[in-house]
């Protein structure tokens, strides 16, 4: 089968490529912007590109046209797929439809943390020699590629509560029939597609509804907001999890940070995680990973063994290089709470460092200012706080973030950024940049500044 796909550079969709790839069919795509990583490894797959949503490319005459959720009404390709009658679906549905529905799904949902803890699950069935199938929306460093077929019925997903496609508007993750479910965290985000909490817990209860009884649902203890979607009704075995209190997994952390910590089941003693990684967030994902683990077959000792083989994922707290003693870190958080929750992991690794966080509010829900009043406390363990306040941003940062304007900057520019960076700062110091985009390169810019400034 010819397949087509609309939007094919998105992690999800590339990712979703590359498996039907690897299933055999012919596969070609286009994206607005066709772009290395993505079009690099989708190109090295053997998977012809278009640059462009011109209507042209249609006489591939493909036999399937998948049809990635940033398409829209209006778009010249999509409007002439309709006026043709040709056959189309979504990447989730075809996802579903051609591989899911023969595999034991391990689904991650949540606000926070699904990409880091279905990356983890993935590699602890990989370690423990599973040969998993998945589909990531971030690139774990121990496999260096976000989807993966896999040899053997299990298969991990990142299950996204984003909608489905312009004529599909429920959420991806509806999709997906898990048989072990990850419930990570469940807060008020998306706001440009849900018009408040309960919408999105509609959309939960309805991938809830969805695992069999056969299965199992991981949850944490302390999340009023998903024990208000399980209340609702829940039809198969219930663990919870929790890093701060007793639970059926809980922990006993060994240092401050989280980067050693004692795995708990039922209060029993299952191994000691030593790992690269800190914050209590992360502690909580592994939690979550190990629980999913055994539910597929893995004991927690060789999940806790594996994880201390663990290499993060790509954007989520990735050292991307150190001048001078200026350590420059890229991290993907981009909602108040993982904000907070990043800058507790790396404030706890490292107390004596100054912290500067630089911030780009760039998702929807930030640029339409919804959870903005949230930041000035989400934000208060930063030293210097830079913001990238573009003229498209529809609140007002200077009231914002009046609260902490003593150690804030607003920069129109990335390039006023980068200035600040040259200039201020000194050996010791950690710079934090947090975006869930490319930021105009502002990593590289930061690392060449700083370089420059040494001569």
């Amino acid at each position: 089968m010819h397949i087509h796909i609309l939007g094919i550079c998105g992690t999800f969709m590339g990712g979703l490529a590359q498996i039907a790839k690897a299933l055999g069919h012919e596969v070609t795509g286009a994206d607005a912007n066709v772009y290395p990583p993505m079009s690099t490894q989708l190109e090295a797959a053997g998977i012809g590109l278009i640059q462009g949503y011109a209507a042209d490319q249609l006489r591939l005459a493909p036999d399937l046209i998948v049809v990635g959720n940033a398409m829209k009404r209006g778009i010249e390709v999509v409007e002439a797929m309709l006026d043709q009658g040709l056959a189309y679906t979504s990447g989730p549905q075809w996802l579903a439809e051609h591989l899911l529905q023969q595999r034991w799904v391990l689904a991650v949902a949540g606000t926070h943390g699904k990409t880091t803890t279905a990356s983890m699950l993935a590699w602890i069935l990989e370690d423990a020699g599973l040969k998993p199938g998945f589909l990531i929306g971030g690139v774990p460093e121990n496999t260096g590629q976000s989807a993966r077929l896999g040899e053997s019925p299990f298969f991990v997903i990142e299950a996204d509560e984003y909608d489905t496609a312009f004529f599909d508007k429920r959420s991806k993750f509806v999709h997906y029939r898990p048989r072990t479910l990850v419930l990570n965290n469940l807060e008020f985000d998306h706001a440009d597609i849900f018009d408040d909490l309960a919408a999105i817990q509609r959309q939960f209860h309805h991938l809830v509804r969805t695992v069999p009884r056969s299965g199992l649902i991981i949850s944490p203890l302390q999340d009023d907001n998903l024990h208000e979607v399980l209340e609702q009704g829940c039809w198969t075995p219930l663990e919870y999890f929790d890093s701060r209190i007793e639970a059926q997994w809980s922990c006993r952390l060994e240092s401050a940070d989280g980067s050693r910590f004692q795995v708990l089941c039922a209060g029993k003693h299952q191994g000691e995680v030593d790992w690269a990684l800190n914050g209590q967030h992360n502690v909580a994902n592994a939690l979550a990973a190990i629980a999913a683990a055994r539910h597929a077959g893995v004991p927690p000792r060789l999940a806790v063994e594996a994880l201390g083989r663990f290499r993060n994922v790509k954007r989520r707290m990735d050292l991307r290089g150190e001048v001078d003693g200026v350590r420059v870190y890229d991290d993907f958080a981009h909602h108040p709470t993982a904000i907070r929750t990043t800058l507790e992991g790396l404030r706890a690794a490292q107390p004596e460092r100054r912290l500067i966080a630089i911030l780009e509010p760039r998702s929807n829900t930030m640029r339409l200012g919804t959870l903005a009043a949230q930041l000035p406390k989400a934000l208060e363990l930063a030293d210097q706080l830079l913001v990238y306040v573009p003229d498209s941003l529809n609140w007002d940062a200077r009231q914002v973030f009046a609260p902490i304007s003593n150690r804030t900057e607003l920069c129109r520019e990335v390039a006023d950024i980068v200035q600040w960076v040259s200039a201020e700062a000194r050996p010791g110091d950690q710079i934090l940049v947090m975006s869930n985009g490319g930021f105009e390169g502002i990593h590289q810019r930061l690392l060449d500044a700083l370089a420059a400034r040494r001569g």
